[in-house]
């Protein structure tokens, strides 16, 4: 990653309200403890993207949906700014982040989300230094999504006709990249948990 050039990572994440966050675990976790399970996990996000902006020069912002600018502050207590993803689906809001971001001054940047164990500062510097060489890095989930996109100018088609929340996202994504003729760096593939089944996956976390 150029030393010189002005980056961004951007955390992708919802207020921990039962009943409206990680509503695919309520069923083995009830709404308390899938929302717990919601908040630990931003939390221990929050904490890595802290990290990893001590030891690289990017700006870090979180991006959210639910809640409002004063419940996210008492929330996470941070001096990572918090911006409202806003309306639309999630190629929309993917978009709309993308390109405020670019429209800052930013060259390339990057956006997680709060569901992935595996995450690190280590893959986060692996997706920046893909962006050197490459118009997009994708983290591609086990799923059959992705937990880290990242670019270095718009693609707004990148996010048109994508079956957001199937299986089906990455091959949908990787069809918008080759039509695009953008180049591509593919990270180690890992594991969202977003269902019951991906409980397994996580190691350090406790919840009711």
């Amino acid at each position: 990653m150029d030393q010189d050039q002005q980056t961004r990572l951007i955390l992708f994440t919802r207020y921990p309200e039962p009943g409206r966050t990680k509503t695919r675990l309520i069923p083995a976790l009830g709404a308390q403890g899938a929302a717990a399970l919601q908040r630990q996990m931003s939390e221990e996000m929050v904490a890595q993207m802290a990290q990893f902006a001590n030891q690289y020069p990017v700006i870090p912002e979180i991006r959210y949906a639910d809640g409002d600018p004063q419940a996210m502050e008492a929330w996470l207590a941070c001096n990572i700014p918090c911006v409202a993803q806003g309306e639309g689906d999630l190629g929309l809001r993917l978009h709309r982040a993308f390109t405020q971001s670019f429209a800052q001054g930013d060259q390339a940047v990057v956006i997680i989300g709060a569901d992935c164990p595996g995450l690190s500062p280590a893959i986060f510097a692996q997706a920046f230094a893909a962006l050197d060489k490459n118009d997009l890095v994708l983290g591609p989930a086990i799923d059959g999504g992705y937990y880290l996109i990242g670019l270095k100018q718009p693609a707004p088609t990148l996010f048109a006709e994508i079956p957001w929340g199937s299986g089906e996202v990455l091959t949908a994504t990787l069809k918008q990249v080759q039509a695009l003729k953008l180049s591509i760096h593919l990270l180690e593939p890992l594991a969202d948990v977003d269902r019951p089944e991906d409980l397994r996956y996580l190691n350090n976390y406790s919840y009711p």
